[in-house]
């Protein structure tokens, strides 16, 4: 059974088709600049890469380009192979905790929640309507970054906040990366041979956020509301003294609009190394002695140790942590710092084995209490994971 997973940006589609459950990947690819000119796309199929400009004014566009391409490289004769397409969606709310078959209803519902997640959302509505539009016969699923963390306790997802904003306005804690924490959990957890385990997840890129997972269920979660809570990430600041934004404002005049483009694109890495938001040119920076990129990088390491070290003590041990995404996968640095950190919990990094990027790898030592591992996220075969067994 072919399965499309999909991923829509307000001017982007990446996408990735299965064959289930065999989990082989027959072509993927990425649409770029939907709708604002000078648009290209790439993709993968056979082992070859292939870029082609074309001007692509919508989704819908995209979706049909995408179907001759199918059709053009032998991947498919006909869209009815295409049983089902998942759609990753960031915010479901508290309205879902798994993914979900797409209906009016649950599109009005992305539609609803689309303030707390203003630029992913309606995106994602575009997508799922466009893909409908071309894949007609296909079950469409919605997959919500935000479902993973949904077990989450009360305790753990509530503000000490008027109790008015979240009854009323639904503020409270949602977490983001959930598809991916799920699949690096899940994926250790066949590791370790067994389900009754506790883990601490760390997506570390360009956005960043770990997790506690306890017999595969998250118990907390480092973003908030919003993508910005928790770790310094490339241009987020992560957490912050809340009185600091109308501290700001008085004094400068800026408004709440500026306030959240600076703290969302303007602040983290990039502002801290006054260099760049990519954690490449930092370590160049460092090698270079630049020391506005060495303390970004102190910094950016203390936040991650941190909440390992929190939700360490939060579950009472830890059986492994787990480092994916860019940063976590590549950044042989940053995974050294990181765990150079946590000597007094017994942990010990393998240098050797720490030296190697994007491999799935054990790097801590045998005498280390907790196992540390690089596990390559994908988040792609997790959306088609969940539609496959939807369908």
């Amino acid at each position: 059974m072919k399965i499309l997973s999909v991923n829509a940006g307000s001017s982007s589609l990446k996408f990735q088709l299965y064959e289930m459950p065999e989990e082989k990947v027959l072509m993927s690819g990425l649409m770029e600049r939907i709708g604002v000119g000078n648009s290209f796309y790439t993709i993968k199929v056979n082992g070859e890469k292939i870029k082609k400009e074309v001007e692509l004014n919508n989704h819908e566009e995209a979706f049909k380009v995408l179907v001759e391409e199918l059709k053009a490289n032998n991947v498919v004769d006909s869209l009815d192979e295409i049983k089902g397409i998942g759609h990753r969606v960031v915010q479901g709310g508290d309205y879902f905790d798994k993914t979900v078959v797409i209906d009016d209803e649950v599109l009005l519902k992305i539609k609803e929640l689309s303030p707390l997640a203003p630029l992913h959302n309606p995106a994602a509505i575009t997508g799922i309507k466009a893909a409908m539009e071309v894949f007609k016969g296909a079950v469409q699923t919605a997959v919500f970054d935000t479902a993973f963390h949904q077990t989450m306790p009360k305790e753990n997802y509530l503000y000490a906040l008027p109790m008015s904003w979240y009854e009323k306005l639904k503020v409270r804690r949602y977490g983001a990366h959930g598809t991916s924490h799920k699949f690096v959990s899940e994926r250790m957890n066949e590791i370790l041979g067994r389900n009754d385990t506790k883990l601490i997840t760390c997506h570390i890129g360009n956005g960043a956020s770990i997790s506690a997972v306890v017999n595969g269920k998250c118990i907390n979660t480092s973003m908030g509301l919003t993508p910005n809570a928790g770790l310094i990430m490339g241009t987020r600041c992560g957490d912050i003294d809340a009185s600091i934004i109308p501290y700001v404002m008085e004094k400068t005049g800026m408004s709440a609009k500026d306030i959240d483009n600076a703290i969302n694109k303007e602040s983290g890495l990039l502002s801290i190394s006054r260099k760049s938001s990519d954690s490449r040119d930092i370590e160049d920076g460092i090698a270079a002695g630049d020391e506005n990129c060495i303390l970004a990088q102190r910094m950016y390491v203390r936040r991650i140790v941190d909440y390992i070290a929190k939700y360490y003590v939060e579950m009472n041990g830890c059986d492994a942590i787990c480092f994916t995404a860019g940063i976590g996968e590549k950044a042989i640095d940053t995974r050294r710092d990181v765990l150079n950190e946590l000597g007094s919990l017994g942990i010990y990094l393998n240098e050797e084995a720490n030296n190697v990027k994007s491999e799935e790898r054990k790097i801590s030592t045998d005498d280390s209490k907790v196992e540390c591992w690089i596990i390559p996220t994908d988040e792609e075969l997790m959306i088609a994971r969940d539609t496959l067994a939807l369908i």
